[in-house]
């Protein structure tokens, strides 16, 4: 349980810092409430973490020697390819993961009710734009493997966790760090950790 508490503390944590979803979080925290913005966003990541989990339970049925395979192309395949993107990357901070997510929330229907200034308008669009960015994410691939090979309660604790912290860091300090963070160091450090699971998966099957 420990260890799958690490890997899922460690792989989200990593992984979400500076994504799309940290930097909606910044934004809106920056035209809201951060407490609102805050709690919109983290029942989002929380609902999204329980959805992968059961998937990865799902997927646990198959014939463990297919899941276990799976799981480590996954983790090694998504591994190489942020390692490439980061190769071709130049030295610059995420100032265009800070563009994206500023078009995400201007297009969205729900910034008008936010507008508003009616607490349920700041949470049900911190909710959904955060849930409809995580979905089909990097990281919910890596939840719903973690939790088809690991201890179901201890990746949902850990990845829990680690969506906690980065929220909590964007709300507070998000444009912040947007500033200081290169998207290349960023994206090779979470490279090599998806190849680094992927070879102890590798190995514990041995």
């Amino acid at each position: 349980m420990l260890t799958a508490f690490t890997a899922g503390l460690l792989l989200i944590t990593i992984s979400e810092l500076g994504d799309k979803t940290f930097f909606i979080a910044a934004i809106l925290a920056m035209r809201h409430s951060r407490r609102l913005v805050f709690l919109g966003v983290i029942a989002a990541l929380i609902a999204m973490t329980l959805l992968s989990v059961m998937m990865g339970q799902v997927v646990s049925l198959l014939p463990k020697h297919y899941v276990t395979f799976a799981g480590v192309a996954l983790f090694i395949g998504f591994g190489l390819k942020l390692l490439y993107d980061a190769s071709r990357m130049p030295a610059k901070t995420l100032c265009e993961e800070v563009e994206e997510a500023q078009e995400t929330i201007d297009q969205s229907k729900l910034t008008r009710i936010a507008g508003g200034g009616k607490q349920q308008g700041v949470v049900l669009q911190s909710f959904v734009l955060t849930f409809l960015a995580e979905w089909g994410d990097r990281t919910q691939f890596a939840t719903v493997t973690l939790a088809a090979s690991n201890n179901a309660i201890g990746v949902t604790v850990g990845a829990i966790l680690g969506h906690a912290i980065c929220a909590l860091i964007a709300v507070m300090c998000g444009r912040l760090i947007a500033g200081r963070i290169s998207e290349r160091s960023v994206t090779a450090i979470g490279g090599g950790l998806f190849i680094l699971f992927g070879i102890v998966a590798a190995v514990e099957s041995v």
